[in-house]
């Protein structure tokens, strides 16, 4: 693995869930400008952002953007949202088709400016499972959740929501390990005070980066092993 895409969802005409004056498209920016300069300066991978500024790009273009650069992985960051504000967490998802209804109300979510609905989307990933990269995608996924959850700060546990797996859009088409990572509520009145606060997002950002290398080890090791 030498090259890494970062893709901070929405942006532009599409500011991604909103609550307590906060928009998931800035932060998801900040976050992953911090990802970016951690995997760059302290692990020395390439890394390509599919926006460095507050535009908005289709979920189409997207993975188009990670195959046209020839990427080795591509992670899309998110946060969550949902009208009862306890709910609170960090989950991580690859593609795949939705195995419960919070996955597909997630997806619906994040699947909003698309053009096709989940049924279509549904139709698509059954034609694209025999040659996508779902087992290294749902690999890479567990590792960066692990990481995400067990290093976010001792002043805050976040809740384990765990991997799972869902047809976003926006992972569609990936020629390379894919995820979409959702880093917390900006819904819930705890997290979203955190999401203001500049060094919960560089932890945020360190443990996302940490997730990604030791993913990377691991595939490494595997690799020598064979």
């Amino acid at each position: 693995v030498r090259k890494i895409v970062i893709d901070p969802g929405h942006g532009g005409k599409d500011p991604g869930a909103m609550a307590f004056g906060l928009k998931e498209k800035d932060i998801v920016l900040k976050i992953s400008k911090k990802l970016a300069k951690v995997l760059k300066n302290t692990y020395r991978y390439e890394v390509v952002l599919t926006r460095t500024r507050d535009i908005f790009i289709p979920l189409e273009e997207r993975t188009a953007i990670a195959n046209t650069h020839k990427s080795d992985l591509f992670i899309s960051i998110h946060l969550n949202a949902h009208s009862d504000q306890a709910s609170g967490g960090i989950e991580t998802y690859f593609l795949n088709l939705a195995t419960d209804a919070n996955a597909m109300r997630v997806a619906a979510l994040e699947n909003a400016t698309s053009t096709h609905s989940i049924g279509e989307l549904q139709d698509i990933l059954a034609t694209l499972m025999k040659n996508s990269k779902i087992d290294e995608s749902s690999r890479l996924a567990r590792f960066v959740q692990t990481n995400l959850v067990s290093g976010s700060g001792r002043n805050y546990k976040p809740r384990d929501l765990g991997v799972k797996q869902a047809p976003f859009y926006v992972l569609i088409g990936a020629e390379m390990p894919a995820i979409l990572a959702e880093l917390s509520f900006i819904t819930n009145p705890e997290e979203a005070k955190l999401l203001q606060n500049d060094q919960y997002l560089d932890k945020i950002a360190e443990q996302l980066a940490a997730g990604i290398v030791a993913y990377i080890d691991h595939h490494h090791t595997a690799a020598v092993k064979l």
